[in-house]
């Protein structure tokens, strides 16, 4: 409100000086109509403004002098020299007010009645304010004209580019330091004008917005709707041009969504939402763009009825519709002619809609996205640049292009080569983990088909952000950091939805500006975009954490998931690497041993995947054909009927989904005893040589450290012993007996037959237990 106080104050001020010479002009002629009209209308914009800003004295000074002139307008009353000497007091009494209010101090209303009643007519009287009048502010504002500012932008664009290449000829020679200190004072006066004059031509978009609550309302209300309308980025500063050319298409999309999208109230409550429908228009800066969304709870865009109507039209063939992508279908709603109302209302229904709007938003440079929810609602994103604008930013290499990306939506820039940078591949998507934090890659070359001149492993790596979310964007070079002269590119460049506008640098090429959430969009990669949901929705739908799982193709086949977090990376091997010693799979990488678990066999593959899993201490492979995506499972699982590879089932779309039991795999496959001392078991007795063939191996096996016949040192946990064999040494620590008999020699004989295997491991762990040795 200030701010539109401070232009109501700004443009009386300037029709008033304006207007000084009409007035005595009038008051030697008082039939001139056109002073008279220049009059009147300074009057009734006054009091429009007054109702608005709720100036009340001023709006009944005005007032009362409009209702005068409209008189003398329409022939009911002549004007004589006591109306024009009445009208010029309220006039002069109107330009006094203004200087109050501007400088914030009172002034006393006691003679406005007498400036009133003087204007009756009949009356002979002209009564003069004699409150003090206070003094006058000095001016802080002047108004221009646009084309004044674009010439000043021009010139100063200008000024940036020839101080860039002046920079760039001087800095490729050695140079005095006192003529690089005036280049850097330069620099930085050349700096701060920039943003001056920049400044000048931006305004706050809420001059975009503040007419949309009275359109609201009355649409909704012609329509037998209710919708509330929520305001959000008021305070964005958007070019003041750039401002009027988005009102139209702005106001018809607001209007569209109440129309088509928001239902009626009976719907609603059909479809289980709030009778009162919710409309969010919202504006956010992102980079060198300013993206304006409108976002709804209806019922989203009907792609198949679009289609329906189109065929029904004969403008488009069936088969070639039924195989367009959800997303290719959903970008009919731009198709010229279609409306999907089937009668022509007041707002709607004749034809004249999407088309026309993105052809006016890409006549500025602009974009239009949407993201639809059928039943829940749809989000419409327009991206439209900065028109004119000077930006710091980074110039990368790919290929032989160059390319400019925003400085301030780049956290950091590494190299691959750096030890802290590992890149991974999940399925056919590369993924980089700088400092153990995990980040989704797009190769800037492979997006653009330009032949990456870096060779893998040496290329860098932009850590671009995206409010919440961030990528890595991969490069070949990183070039320079400059400040460039932003324009908008042709429609057909800022289709593709990678480019924020265009520039020419210093060096005379003609250089794009890359747009991160365009190439964040095109890549697939999801910026935690949605729709907006009913406040009953918001307020009763219980959010679903779920489980983040890996999933996979297995080696039998099976589309399988583990869950996210004990995995640490998904790698390519050899088969070659992989042997069964010591009784299992194992795979050799790193210069290290680890088990390797797998369902299913190698086949002919000469390579395969594995998944890397680790509980913080311990580390097991799994082999796998393929990773495919990353999935949330649900809280529901029908368990495994036994223990196994398998915790069970999970549901995700239509599809029946195995979950691994990673408890049991590692359990089952990881070397036992891990990290910790194992309890040493000594073989001795005559029969030690047979014990050394049969008996290790399987306490080996089953975790315990062995010795035969003595341990250098070290008291054993156990001492095993043939029953027939001298007797044993003397160590303090238990004795287990091994009989060659099946059948015990009484009830006072505790040994163990020799070949019973787990009466063996039973005996042993109770006589462990017994000690407290395990």
């Amino acid at each position: 409100m200030d701010d539109l106080l401070q232009e109501f104050i700004a443009e009386t001020r300037e029709t008033l000086e304006a207007l000084s010479g009409e007035i005595v002009a009038w008051e030697a002629a008082p039939g001139d109509r056109a002073r008279l009209d220049a009059i009147f209308r300074f009057v009734h914009t006054v009091k429009g403004s007054c109702g608005f800003l709720d100036l009340p004295r001023l709006g009944r000074l005005s007032h009362a002098a409009e209702d005068v002139l409209a008189q003398v307008r329409s022939g009911e009353r002549t004007p004589d020299r006591g109306l024009v000497n009445a009208v010029l007091a309220v006039v002069d009494r109107i330009g006094e007010i203004v200087e109050a209010i501007d400088a914030g101090s009172s002034l006393d209303d006691s003679g406005e009645d007498l400036l009133i009643s003087a204007l009756a007519e009949g009356s002979d009287r002209i009564a003069s304010a004699t409150a003090p009048v206070p003094q006058r502010a000095p001016t802080r504002s002047v108004r221009l004209n646009v084309d004044l500012l674009d010439r000043m932008m021009s010139g100063m664009s200008d000024m940036v580019l020839a101080r860039n290449e002046l920079a760039r000829r001087l800095r490729a020679t050695e140079i005095e330091p006192e003529i690089e200190a005036a280049l850097e004072r330069m620099s930085h006066t050349v700096a701060e004008l920039r943003d001056t004059v920049t400044r000048t031509r931006m305004q706050k978009i809420d001059a975009l917005f503040s007419a949309l609550p009275r359109m609201v309302r009355d649409t909704a209300a012609g329509l037998g709707k209710s919708v509330t309308l929520q305001i959000e980025g008021a305070d964005v500063e958007l070019d003041r041009e750039m401002i009027e050319l988005m009102r139209d298409p702005l106001v018809h999309m607001v209007r569209n969504s109440i129309d088509h999208g928001i239902e009626s109230p009976a719907e609603r409550r059909a479809a289980g939402k709030s009778e009162n429908g919710r409309l969010t228009v919202s504006a956010r800066q992102s980079g060198n763009q300013i993206i304006v969304e409108i976002l709804d709870d209806g019922r989203g865009i009907d792609t198949d009825r679009l289609m329906r109507k189109l065929i029904a039209n004969g403008t488009r063939d069936q088969r070639e519709l039924q195989e367009l992508s959800e997303r290719q279908r959903l970008e009919l709603v731009f198709e010229p002619g279609l409306s999907s109302r089937d009668e022509v209302t007041e707002f709607s229904g004749r034809g004249v809609g999407m088309d026309v709007v993105r052809a006016c938003i890409e006549q500025i440079g602009g974009r239009i996205d949407l993201d639809n929810a059928p039943g829940k609602g749809l989000r419409i994103a327009v991206h439209v640049p900065l028109t004119l604008s000077i930006i710091s930013a980074i110039v990368v290499g790919v290929g032989d292009q160059r390319f400019a990306i925003s400085r301030p939506s780049i956290e950091e820039i590494v190299s691959e080569r750096n030890a802290s940078i590992r890149v991974d591949m999940l399925g056919g998507t590369p993924v980089v983990t700088v400092r153990e934090r995990r980040l989704p890659m797009v190769d800037l070359g492979a997006m653009l088909g330009l032949a990456a001149r870096a060779e893998p492993g040496a290329r860098m790596l932009a850590i671009v952000s995206l409010g919440a979310a961030s990528y890595a964007l991969s490069v070949d070079t990183v070039i320079d950091n400059e400040e460039l002269v932003i324009k908008p590119a042709s429609p057909a460049v800022m289709a593709a939805g990678l480019y924020a506008g265009q520039t020419l640098p210093d060096s005379g090429l003609p250089m794009l500006l890359l747009d991160p959430a365009g190439i964040a969009a095109t890549a697939g990669l999801d910026c935690g975009l949605g729709v907006v949901q009913s406040e009953e929705a918001a307020a009763t739908e219980t959010e679903q954490p779920g489980l983040p799982a890996l999933l996979f193709v297995d080696l039998d086949g099976a589309r399988r998931t583990v869950p996210l977090g004990i995995v640490d990376r998904v790698e390519q091997v050899t088969v070659d690497s992989i042997r069964r010693t010591a009784g299992r799979l194992r795979l050799a990488i790193d210069g290290r041993l680890l088990p390797l678990a797998a369902q299913g066999t190698f086949g002919d593959r000469d390579k395969l995947g594995v998944l890397r899993l680790k509980d913080g201490a311990n580390e097991v492979a799994y082999a796998i054909d393929e990773a495919c995506d990353i999935v949330m499972l649900p809280d529901e699982m029908a368990p495994s009927t036994a223990p196994g590879p398998v915790a069970g089932v999970v549901l995700l779309g239509d599809e029946q989904i195995e979950l691994l039991d990673v408890h049991w795999l590692f359990a089952e496959h990881l070397d036992r005893d891990e990290g910790r001392e194992l309890p040493l078991c000594l073989l001795t007795g005559g029969a030690v040589g047979w014990m050394g063939t049969f008996v290790r191996p399987l306490l080996e096996a089953a975790g315990y450290r062995v010795a035969l016949g003595h341990t250098q040192g070290e008291a054993p946990a156990i001492v095993l012993s043939a029953d027939d064999s001298e007797a044993p040494p003397l160590t303090g620590a238990p004795l287990l007996r091994l009989r060659s008999r099946r059948a015990a020699a009484g009830a006072d004989d505790d040994s163990i037959y020799r070949y019973d295997r787990a009466g063996l491991l039973s005996a042993l762990e109770a006589r462990l237990s017994a000690k407290g040795g395990c």
